[in-house]
This record gives C-alpha cells, sequence and structure tokens, in this order.
C-alpha cells in the first residue's frame, strides 16, 4: 500500500506541474497575439518613415555623395525570461561563427538569461535586460539607446551600424538586421513635383529622421524578438506537457496494477478467514 500512495503523491505533484505549465503556455499564446496587433502597427510606421526618406533623397542628392567610413556594432536580442528551449543557445552559437574572436567587433546584449551565458565574455561591450511583456519594450528601448549614444560617441570619427542578431519570428530562424543611415533612393521614381517643403534645414531634418527611423526599426525587432521566444516558449510547454502526459499515463498503469495486487490480497485474506471459521 505504501508504494500505491508513493505513486498517488507523484501523480498529484505531476499533475500540479502539469497545470502550471498550460497556464504559462496560455499566458506566452494571450503574448503572441498582443504582439501580433502591435507589430503590425511598428511596421506600417517603418514604412512611412522609409517612403518619406526616399521622397526627401530624390530632391537632396547632395547630402547621400559621400562614402562614410562606418563602425560596427553588434547587439544579440536573446530572452529574459527560461523556459524557451534553445532561443539562447542557438543565438550563441550562431554568434560564435559570425565573430569568432574577441575585439573584432563591440557586442551589446539583451535579455537577463544570454547576458548571465555570455558573463565575462571580453566581446561584450554593454549587457541590458530585457524585456519579459509588451509593456516592457518601452523601457528597455531607451536604456538601449542611451547605450547605443554612450559607445557612438566612443567612435565619433565614424558612422554607427548596427547589425542586430536576433530570432525571426516569420522564418523561425536567426536573422541579420542591419541598421544603417538612409541610402540615395537610386533609380526610384519622384511620387511628386516638387520637392518636400520643410521647416528646418536640410541636413538636421536628414539626422532627425534617421534617429527616428532607428528608433522604430529597434521597436520592431525587440516586438519580433518577444513573439518568436513567446512562440518558442509555447512549443517548449507543449512537448513539456506531452512528457508529462505519458508519465502519468506510466504512473497511473502502475498504480492501477498495485490496487489490483492489494484487492488480490485482500480477497485471499477474507477467503482464509472463511476457512478458518468453517
Amino acid at each position: 500500500m505504501s508504494k500505491r500512495r508513493d505513486l498517488e503523491t507523484q501523480l498529484r505533484s505531476l499533475n500540479e506541474i502539469r497545470e502550471i505549465m498550460g497556464a504559462m503556455k496560455n499566458l506566452s499564446l494571450m503574448e503572441a497575439r498582443r504582439l501580433t496587433r502591435f507589430l503590425e502597427t511598428q511596421r506600417r510606421v517603418i514604412a512611412t518613415i522609409e517612403a518619406a526618406a526616399v521622397d526627401f533623397s530624390l530632391f537632396h542628392t547632395e547630402l547621400f555623395l559621400g562614402e562614410e567610413i562606418f563602425h560596427d556594432l553588434h547587439l544579440v536580442i536573446g530572452s529574459e525570461r527560461g523556459f524557451c528551449g534553445d532561443f539562447n543557445d542557438s543565438l550563441l552559437r550562431y554568434l560564435d561563427n559570425l565573430i569568432p574572436l574577441p575585439g573584432e567587433s563591440s557586442l551589446v546584449v539583451i535579455g537577463g538569461k544570454l547576458s548571465a551565458k555570455l558573463s565575462g565574455d571580453s566581446r561584450v561591450a554593454a549587457a541590458l535586460n530585457g524585456a519579459g511583456v509588451v509593456e516592457e519594450v518601452d523601457s528597455v528601448l531607451v536604456k538601449l539607446m542611451e547605450t547605443l549614444t554612450a559607445l557612438g560617441s566612443d567612435a565619433a570619427k565614424s558612422t554607427l551600424r548596427l547589425r542586430v542578431i536576433h530570432h525571426d519570428p516569420t522564418e523561425q530562424s536567426i536573422k541579420v538586421s542591419e541598421l544603417r543611415p538612409f541610402k540615395k533612393a537610386g533609380a526610384a521614381t519622384a511620387r511628386f513635383t516638387y520637392a518636400p517643403l520643410l521647416y528646418m534645414k536640410a541636413q538636421p531634418f536628414l539626422s532627425g529622421l534617421a534617429e527616428q527611423h532607428l528608433f522604430a526599426a529597434l521597436h520592431e525587432l525587440l516586438y519580433s524578438s518577444l513573439m518568436a521566444e513567446n512562440q518558442r516558449r509555447v512549443e517548449h510547454m507543449d512537448a513539456a506537457v506531452r512528457r508529462l502526459e505519458r508519465r502519468s499515463a506510466e504512473l497511473w498503469q502502475k498504480r492501477n496494477v498495485l490496487r489490483q495486487e492489494e484487492i488480490t490480497e485482500e480477497i485471499e485474506v477474507i477467503m482464509l478467514s472463511v476457512e478458518a471459521l468453517a
């Protein structure tokens, strides 16, 4: 009987764990649905800024003639929370292939779980906490912009070119997105006959527009990474719940076997008692 009770205790524990994991899975599904709306809005913002940049560049070609010297900075977006499978480990493998040696490029890491794995790495110039839910993205972005401004001032002689290593939720793979100042529109056809009417000089306007584009693009990438993280967490929780269900079924079967043995023993004891009385 003690064995059966031990199995029943294990079954109760597994059921509780399964309920917790099921709740975590549902929360991740809800978060992914919310992020879908945020991503759609943010992508429309980026498309509007890029269209304005094209219109501007067609009438101010003199601002796009010089060849710029770029200072590369890599940004890796990991997870702040766990239970998302190999989300961070796959980023580490990709990063080691992209930047195998220290000193080749500065590295900014976002996400507590990923930062812990890169603790003591000489490639890391800064490490920031990541977002666990969509409401935390804005505060993360503010700290990131402050960090980028500080690192950019150290390389004032060159233009910052940011390469963002992140998970893409659409392609289900790791992607490198390059963020850099606007290029000349090239063969694009002007949508308007006259140049855009500006209330400030062209160069400050271009600098401000580039800053707004960088802010919006980083916003979109943080949303995308958080979306991919929640997708991976749903997959991880789903697999864990299935394993728990299989384990519960095995324990339940063992529990039934033990219960049948106990019933058989009880019947034998009753029969022996009847024979003794007879």
